[in-house]
């Protein structure tokens, strides 16, 4: 039982790792990930979050065998 995390771009630099590979077992959200996987380290302002490849809220559902994905807002012009 597993959730895969991926970090990208500056959240991968900030972290010091691309990804993480954490046990499913009483993580419920999107949010609960980054706390299993960041005791320590609050979540940035404004991470972007993806479930599976489809953008979510926080507190979205995640459950065994899905890919987290964080990142930072993207800014262009």
């Amino acid at each position: 039982m597993s959730i895969k995390v991926l970090y990208f771009a500056s959240l991968k630099d900030i972290l010091g790792r691309a990804h993480d590979e954490l046990d499913a077992a009483g993580i419920t959200t999107a949010g609960g990930v980054w706390h299993q996987a960041n005791p320590n380290r609050p979540i940035p302002v404004n991470t972007l979050v993806a479930v599976n490849m489809d953008y979510v809220d926080i507190h979205a559902h995640v459950k065994d065998g899905d890919e987290v994905a964080f990142f930072p807002p993207v800014t262009g012009g």
